[in-house]
């Protein structure tokens, strides 16, 4: 798949691993964090005008509202970008974090090349399109010719087999396979995820599971495109298009095997993403904190699974919950539906549509020797606030299970 896009992108008839290609990007996103830098180094490079508006992202998620007064200095640069140059696919305060909102205004579409300022850009694969992060140096470049040097990734298969159990999900499962594979095990490869089991999972699943491929060093993740992507992107998509899939027989630097029924519920321990084990070999960790949302888990399923958990319970008082929706549209669904009533008489704390506490520069900071259990993608000594303090990756249902017991507890056994 990458190969196929990447060749299109170049106007080639074919390209192979190794290669490096001069690209035409179909789309490009900043935010409020990396937004400002791409900005000054137009300018610092005498760039006048974008190379077209139209295909250009801006979206505050990261410290929204402002918390600072360089957070509002950024935002006021960014909002005079977008007016002088004429940008109108412009996301401020409250309209959710960038990797929802983009699938969600029908911006990730199959075979498309997007890069983001951003490095869980790969989450947009979901949906069978080229999905990377880039430095904001780069850019400048794209944002000025609408082009970008790439080397054409080398490709991995991995099959997912059987069906999810009862109270474990797909973050459960990328989690598992990044803890097998090692932080560096699929080091600048394009993944992709395939096999009936893949298909059995939702399209928030799959998000969750392109998303993390980067902590595993992947250029890029996908998903091939089906019937229940395209019924994600009926309504959205902005514009017609072409699916992608792999040839028959297409040749893999690596092929592997997962069985989706044997997982049991996994937590990514501190201070490395891949140093994951089950549960239950960690249960009973106390905790100060606990954090649903992120671009990772977000999303109106994440919400609902957790709440099935906090319904009629209380959090106790030793710890804080604190819930951030991915999005404006999951914030209403979950509203619609009655679970922020759940959150909040559970004792939680419900954030707007943001980052909030998974970046460690807003809401939710960590103080010195204090532990968390989050929905989130990293757990990086310092992620979330103080260096001292641990974090625990989880999935939502354990998140709110541990917030329940007030220690790490397994989401099956309430």
């Amino acid at each position: 798949m990458a190969e196929k896009i990447l060749a299109r992108a170049s106007k080639r008839e074919r390209v192979a691993p190794g290669e490096i290609v001069e690209a035409e990007v179909d789309v490009a996103m900043v935010h409020d964090i990396t937004g400002p830098m791409v900005v000054e180094g137009l300018r610092e490079v005498g760039v006048e005008k974008v190379w077209d508006p139209s295909k250009i992202v801006v979206v505050f998620d990261h410290q929204v509202p402002a918390d600072s007064i360089d957070a509002a200095k950024n935002h006021i640069l960014l909002r005079e970008f977008v007016r002088e140059q004429g940008i109108e696919n412009f996301y401020d305060v409250f309209e959710g974090i960038c990797h929802q909102v983009l699938p969600e205004k029908g911006f990730a579409l199959p075979g498309r090349l997007i890069v983001g300022a951003d490095s869980h850009t790969c989450t947009y694969g979901a949906f069978g399109c080229f999905a990377t992060g880039i430095g904001s140096t780069d850019m400048v470049s794209v944002f000025a010719t609408g082009k970008l040097w790439l080397r054409v990734p080398e490709s991995m298969r991995i099959e997912i087999e059987g069906k999810l159990p009862r109270r474990v999900a797909a973050k459960d499962l990328i989690l598992y396979i990044i803890g097998d594979l090692g932080a560096d095990g699929a080091s600048y490869r394009s993944v992709e995820f395939v096999g009936e089991g893949m298909r059995d999972i939702s399209v928030g699943g799959r998000m969750t599971m392109c998303n993390m491929a980067v902590e595993m060093g992947a250029k890029t993740a996908m998903v091939p495109s089906d019937a229940k992507s395209k019924r994600y992107l009926a309504g959205r998509a902005r514009e017609p298009y072409k699916v992608v899939q792999s040839d028959r027989g297409a040749t893999y630097v690596e092929e592997l095997t997962y069985d989706a029924s044997e997982l049991e519920p996994q937590v990514a321990c501190p201070h490395s993403v891949d140093d994951v084990r089950a549960v239950r070999e960690v249960e009973g960790v106390e905790i100060d904190q606990a954090f649903l949302g992120s671009c990772t888990n977000g999303r109106f399923e994440d919400l609902l699974q957790a709440a099935k958990i906090l319904k009629r319970r209380r959090i106790p008082k030793s710890v804080r919950m604190i819930v951030a929706p991915a999005s404006r549209e999951v914030y209403l669904q979950a509203l619609d539906r009655g679970i922020m009533k759940i959150f909040v008489e559970a004792g939680a704390l419900v954030e707007p549509p943001c980052c909030a506490a998974c970046m460690g520069g807003h809401t939710g900071i960590l103080g010195p020797g204090e532990v968390c259990i989050s929905s989130s993608n990293r757990n990086f000594r310092g992620r979330m606030g103080s260096p001292d303090a641990k974090i625990y990756l989880a999935s939502p249902a354990t998140v709110a299970a541990s917030a329940v017991r007030g220690a790490i507890a397994d989401p099956r056994d309430i």
